[in-house]
């Protein structure tokens, strides 16, 4: 059996009509002129199921893996059997769908997937935004009304779209990601998004989007109307039941313990540099996405000048 090592994976792109080209640019990735509306990072979801593409592991998915590995890869606070997560990029040319997702409480309910996530602004222009839960005050009445007067920017709370910082959408909340975001998300491993309202587009073709205000309307939380900003403590940007993200600002050789209880995945949102464990090393560039297997032990890593790196794992 291969001896396991950090994982890069061949991202799986979508081309939604609200997407740009920053991601393939800024990060420096080979790809042809297109819309890269979104990147899926590390992922084992069937609509777009990453593929590994370094070491002797590559040209596998992380599903092959997991049935005989879980464990090793994973580690011991994932319970279920696959990745639980979905790390995706998103370049928001246009704004999104005035959406919601479901949660663990009533995703069945709705033939759904739960989808908690949580957005990490890369880049954005300068008057971007993003519109991240109801104003305090608004309940069903006054949302009925927004839909049917089309007025959704009235009801939403507005928030800047300020690189480094960061907003948590749990399931339930209506959400829209708005034009000129750069955004890591980090969210439950779902693929459940029901639209409210699309801004009355359409597409090359003339389609307006499916929109399933039915579905929707069951699993908003008429409560959830208090500040979307991540409750940052020291390098811990957001952490949940679901997830946990870490920032660290790197300037010289740090070690990352890694006890076996969770993966770690990776993101470089700064710099570049190196990443050296008991049995080798990889050059990590910016943009890549890591995932540090939870059994492989401790590791370091060596920035060339000042590095950014963000990491996910399960608390």
């Amino acid at each position: 059996m291969d001896k396991l090592y950090p994982l890069r994976f061949t991202p799986v792109y979508k081309d939604y009509l609200w997407g740009g080209d920053r991601i393939p640019k800024i990060f420096k990735r080979d790809m042809p002129e297109g819309v890269y509306a979104e990147s899926w990072e590390i992922s084992t979801h069937p609509d777009g199921a990453t593929v590994i593409a370094n070491g002797p592991l590559a040209g596998k998915t992380l599903g092959d893996l997991l049935p005989e590995r879980k464990d090793e890869i994973l580690g011991s606070h994932v319970k279920g059997d696959d990745f639980p997560l979905l790390i995706k990029l998103i370049d928001a040319r246009d704004k999104l769908s005035v959406q919601v997702h479901p949660n663990d409480g009533n995703a069945a309910e709705v033939d759904g997937q739960p989808k908690t996530e949580m957005w990490y602004f890369l880049e954005g222009d300068a008057d971007a935004n993003i519109y991240c839960g109801l104003k305090p005050g608004i309940g069903k009445e006054e949302f009925l009304k927004a839909m049917e007067d089309k007025t959704f920017a009235d009801i939403l709370q507005i928030i800047p779209a300020e690189p480094g910082e960061a907003v948590f959408v749990p399931g339930g909340r209506v959400h829209a990601i708005g034009t000129g975001c750069l955004i890591l998300e980090i969210q439950q491993n779902s693929n459940t998004t029901y639209r409210l309202y699309d801004w009355d587009r359409t597409d090359a073709n003339g389609n307006s989007r499916e929109l399933h205000i039915d579905k929707a309307l069951q699993v908003i939380d008429w409560e959830n109307n208090g500040d979307p900003h991540c409750d940052v403590h020291g390098t811990t940007i957001q952490s949940c039941e679901y997830f946990q993200l870490d920032r660290h600002e790197l300037s010289e050789e740090t070690a990352f313990p890694n006890l076996g209880k969770s993966f770690q995945a990776l993101f470089i949102a700064g710099g570049e540099g190196i990443i050296r464990w008991s049995d080798g090393e990889e050059k990590l560039f910016l943009g890549q996405s890591w995932l540090v297997p939870a059994a492989l032990g401790d590791f370091e890593i060596i920035p060339e000048d000042a590095m950014t790196v963000l990491c996910t794992t399960i608390p």
